[in-house]
């Protein structure tokens, strides 16, 4: 590389607008850097070689040695404006996709510059001591093109890279590194209501009218894990899921303004839901299915679990106090889980369905024992557990594999 092929391509990485945010990045901030100093553009008083392995060294730390790899990675990753327009399929303005595209080709030739390139004028005594990145020829543009394609499949941003997200106490969405890696597979049973949920979720990401669906029975009958499966299972379809804790209803709303803008699905988790009669959280609850205070999203649902049938807890001064209108109160307590568009029962297996669970689950675990004697030890499990249920099979089983 030429000095004038250094000072041109710094100057245009300098000059980055709708990949602006890359040069936040610690490992091109670095690289820019350096070249500058290789192309004689300021920071004459820094020494190239300090320069250059202080770049090099925020490579390493970032897990890779291969500076085509991270610069694709945070390319890939980059939230911009004509990545946000493609994905909501609004128009792109030709001088927008010209400079997305110019800034491509400069990225690119970014990330195929080699040590040699930069170390130039460094004295070659010292060149031989400092350590080097690997070189990786990547086509960047054309992986960048093919992601643009499947956007509505891979998303952009950190939606790319994790499907499973929280609501943190700020209100931010982050991702969930380690999530629960359950597929429908490993459930037992309720082939029916994995069934409703699958079908109507496949509804979302196909753009049909999808509902949102109440799951309610009793403890470890499976309510959530099929949630959490069916988020797996199709995950590379598109879908993402969004766990959302009862204190922080009252955020979904502006939540749910931020993902329609999103190619992508999600589904917002409510775990383990019930109310008090005087809980804000009801309200905010029933207006968001209501579309009262945000209009319905074409492709968001929430799905919400509870071990209630009805989510707030009617008391006897409910049924008793002196409430004029008793009846509208009444049945304002029990309506709440009718406006969810699909209602899914989970009910306790019996003594046939709980075995026959168990009996799959050994099966998939390779456990080896006396049917008999399985179905006896089973039995004596579920009745120190308090009762049959689907997450006391597995359970069980864990156990026994836990002795093999």
């Amino acid at each position: 590389m030429t000095e004038d092929e250094r000072k041109e391509l710094c100057m245009r990485m300098r000059t980055l607008v709708v990949f602006r945010a890359v040069l936040d990045d610690p490992v091109i901030a670095a690289l820019v850097d350096t070249l500058g100093i290789a192309a004689g553009l300021g920071h004459d008083d820094a020494p190239l070689a300090e320069a250059y392995a202080g770049f090099v060294s925020e490579l390493f730390a970032t897990g890779t040695c291969s500076l085509g790899a991270h610069v694709q990675e945070v390319v890939l990753d980059d939230e911009n404006v004509y990545l946000r327009r493609r994905g909501a399929r609004a128009e792109v303005p030709r001088v927008l996709a010209d400079a997305a595209d110019a800034e491509l080709q400069t990225l690119a030739r970014l990330a195929a510059l080699t040590p040699d390139d930069l170390l130039t004028h460094v004295p070659t005594e010292l060149r031989g001591t400092l350590a080097r990145y690997e070189v990786e020829r990547t086509d960047l543009v054309g992986i960048y093109r093919e992601r643009l394609a499947d956007i509505h499949r891979h998303g952009f941003g950190v939606y790319a890279r994790h499907h499973v997200f929280r609501m943190d106490d700020a209100g931010q969405v982050v991702p969930v590194h380690h999530p629960d890696p359950i597929r429908l597979a490993d459930l037992a049973d309720y082939e029916r209501e994995k069934g409703i949920i699958l079908d109507n979720t496949r509804a979302l990401l196909a753009g049909r009218p999808a509902a949102n669906i109440l799951l309610t029975g009793d403890a470890g009958t499976g309510k959530s894990s099929t949630v959490k499966a069916v988020a797996n299972e199709l995950a590379s379809e598109g879908l993402r899921i969004l766990e959302v804790h009862k204190e922080q209803l009252h955020r979904i709303p502006g939540l749910l303004d931020e993902l329609t803008k999103n190619p992508l699905c999600f589904v917002i988790f409510i775990d383990d839901l019930s109310f008090a009669r005087d809980d804000d959280n009801f309200a905010a609850l029933k207006a968001i299915l209501e579309g009262s205070v945000s209009a319905k999203s074409a492709n968001v649902a929430i799905y919400a679990t509870s071990n209630r049938r009805h989510l707030v807890r009617e008391t006897f001064s409910d049924r008793e106090g002196d409430d004029v209108h008793l009846n509208d109160t009444l049945q304002e307590i029990v309506s709440l889980s009718d406006r969810f568009g699909i209602h899914v029962s989970f009910h306790r297996p019996d003594k046939a369905t709980y075995l026959d669970i168990v009996h799959q689950l050994a099966e998939a675990d390779h456990v080896t024992m006396d049917e008999g004697e399985l179905d006896l030890l089973a039995e004596r499990f579920a009745t120190r557990r308090g009762g049959r249920s689907a997450r006391g099979a597995r359970q069980f089983v864990d156990s026994l594999v836990a002795r093999q």
